[in-house]
């Protein structure tokens, strides 16, 4: 992958999450916490959906770093013809909660105009501790939504066209780098019969709130809806996973 461009650090929600964190990399898919993370201990269950039991008073500071991106770094995900250049890109890195309670960081690609917007929610899901399975460009995934998705991947900027594509072909607002899709699994995309992922079935029912869902009224939709981005869960096809700053 190419070298990132000049970072940039958001002052208040500075702080530098611990080196024994690491990062995620970009050859394929997470499949656990980074080398030498630290694990939280274990406290007492949250009475809040959504929240795993964590409650460590030493848990590292919320970490975000905004950087730019080249054409390389989009190998996947981006081509000549999509609706923005990676120049109108950026790159951050956020911290997360994994569904053990674990903090990770992990890696969004979204639109240059949604970086402070992108990370104020991450910031309010970080406080909150809301887990998120796994958070990676969809260049790790050769810029597959159904693999993405699959893996229970949250993902921003992909240069692709609206699912389904009835009528006229349109891009997804993730074209454009301002959609977000979060918890895929425990948020389907319902549409035609389907449920998008397929795995997503046993989280058809969502009055059975659990873990890492997006209900109305619950942290992940109301994080979003407090930096003015839409949610797909009310829409005739139900998006669960959807978050737009577009609407569409």
């Amino acid at each position: 992958m190419a070298a990132m461009g000049r970072g940039v650090r958001y002052p208040l929600l500075a702080g530098v999450l611990a080196a024994a964190l690491g990062t995620t990399g970009c050859g394929g898919p997470a499949t656990g916490p980074a080398s030498g993370a630290p694990t939280m201990p274990a406290g007492p269950t949250s009475n809040r959906p959504g929240i795993p039991p964590a409650d460590s008073p030493a848990a590292p500071a919320f970490v975000s770093e905004v950087s730019t991106v080249t054409a390389a770094d989009l190998a996947g995900s981006w081509r000549p013809g999509c609706p923005v250049g990676p120049d109108q890109l950026r790159r951050i890195r956020l911290g997360y909660w994994d569904f053990d309670g674990r903090p990770q960081v992990g890696t969004i690609v979204v639109h240059r105009t949604v970086t402070a917007e992108v990370v104020e929610v991450f910031a309010t899901l970080y406080r909150e501790r809301f887990p998120i399975r796994r958070l990676q460009p969809v260049d790790a995934y050769g810029g597959s939504d159904d693999r993405s998705m699959a893996d229970d991947n949250t993902s921003g900027f992909n240069c692709r066209r609206a699912v389904p594509a009835t009528g006229a072909a349109k891009w997804s607002a993730h074209a454009y780098g301002k959609a977000i899709d979060v918890n895929p699994v425990e948020n389907p995309y319902l549409v035609d019969g389907r449920v998008l992922p397929p795995a997503g079935t046993a989280y058809r029912n969502r009055s059975d709130e659990r873990p890492g869902m997006a209900v109305r009224g619950g942290v992940l939709v109301e994080a979003f809806a407090s930096a003015g981005w839409q949610w797909g869960g009310g829409w005739r096809s139900p998006d669960h996973q959807h978050f737009t700053r577009t609407g569409g």
